[in-house]
């Protein structure tokens, strides 16, 4: 029988965010793939867990992922921690659960620590929905392509960013979005931990003057609807009547039913459009 692949929460700052499942899970399994094993050997030394650790990382996710499968499939257990937090999320875990599933191996996830729903929680923004972009890509025709998308998001935004890049992204953030309300979440779970509520325009005067210290995490309020319907109602107001009825008739509707929509679009009465066209 084939082993089992573990993905196992780990702390993202206070050692007490570890559950004892997890801990229970690294000192049975036969081996631990850990990001950094220098890092997470002082996590594993504090917990007096002596399993052998084994390195997977970003530079070689790919085949590393191989020979991980081949000790599963020869019936050995695995865990996989990442530096902080959840495995998979933000980091070459996911290639290592694809690959387990690729070769019919079991694979289960212990639920623990994840920075991007704790500085969620803390923003103070709205958390019904939201959406997660991580780290923004360096290279510029991908990065351009993501603020074209995340400029008509209405959901809550949450990137992670390191702090001698946050004044250059608060920068871009604010050219492309527009001066929106942003949560700056640092040094989660740990003694210095600040969540500070601002807008990017007042962020970046901030950081002129005060260096950015810690990992951060940029929560970032999304487009209202509200707004969005405005900005297509300016849209509309841009064409004539007859250039917007033209619209929805060159659609097969009838007159009528595309004075309705005009009328709707523009958030004036039927009447209105029907004096207009005479």
């Amino acid at each position: 029988m084939s082993g089992k692949l573990y993905l196992c929460a780990t702390p993202i700052g206070n050692l007490e965010d570890i559950t004892f499942r997890v801990l229970r899970t690294l000192k049975e399994v036969d081996l631990i793939a850990a990001e950094d094993t220098r890092n997470s050997l002082k996590l594993l030394n504090h917990f007096e867990i002596k399993t052998p650790m084994t390195s997977y990382h970003e530079f070689n996710k790919i085949e590393k992922a191989n020979v991980l499968v081949n000790k599963m499939l020869a019936g050995e257990n695995i865990a996989l921690i990442t530096d902080a937090g959840t495995p998979g999320i933000s980091d070459p875990g996911e290639e290592l659960v694809k690959a387990a599933y690729e070769a019919g191996i079991e694979v289960t996830s212990l639920p623990g620590a994840a920075a991007c729903i704790t500085a969620l929680t803390l923003s103070g923004l709205s958390t019904r929905r939201f959406c997660f972009e991580a780290f923004l890509p360096k290279d510029k025709k991908l990065k351009s392509a993501i603020f074209e998308e995340l400029k008509e998001e209405s959901r809550t935004i949450v990137i992670y960013e390191a702090p001698h890049h946050l004044c250059a992204t608060l920068k871009e953030l604010n050219d492309e979005l527009g001066d929106r309300r942003v949560s700056l979440v640092r040094e989660l779970t740990k003694k210095h931990e600040e969540v500070f509520m601002t807008t990017f325009s007042e962020a970046m005067d901030y950081y002129k003057e005060n260096e950015p210290k810690g990992e951060f995490v940029i929560v970032i309020e999304g487009k209202s609807h509200k707004e969005k319907e405005k900005e297509k109602q300016l849209e509309w107001e841009q064409l004539t009547i007859e250039e917007h009825m033209a619209i929805y008739e060159n659609q097969g509707m009838d007159r009528k039913e595309a004075m309705k929509l005009v009328a709707k679009d523009r958030g004036v009465s039927k009447r209105d459009i029907y004096k207009a066209l005479l």
